[in-house]
């Protein structure tokens, strides 16, 4: 058994595009949050180290990539 039957090129290049669809709807859904919240979350987390935002942040990326990684794979 050789090496291209163990590893179909197909699946290979199908889960890289799929994950690249992913990371790109997840910065789309990142910029879109950013521009209907009345504060910069950027400066907020960063500059001003509000730890709270930065955890409800965090779960909202959490459950965007959940949600972009559930339907993806189906």
């Amino acid at each position: 058994m050789s090496l291209y039957e163990l590893i179909n090129i197909k699946y290979v290049v199908a889960s890289v595009l799929y994950s690249f669809l992913g990371i790109f709807i997840l910065l789309i859904s990142f910029w879109i949050i950013e521009k209907i919240t009345p504060e910069n979350l950027w400066k907020e987390i960063l500059e001003k180290r509000n730890m709270a935002l930065a955890v409800v942040f965090a779960a909202f990326i959490i459950a965007i990539a959940m949600i972009v990684s559930s339907s993806i794979h189906g």
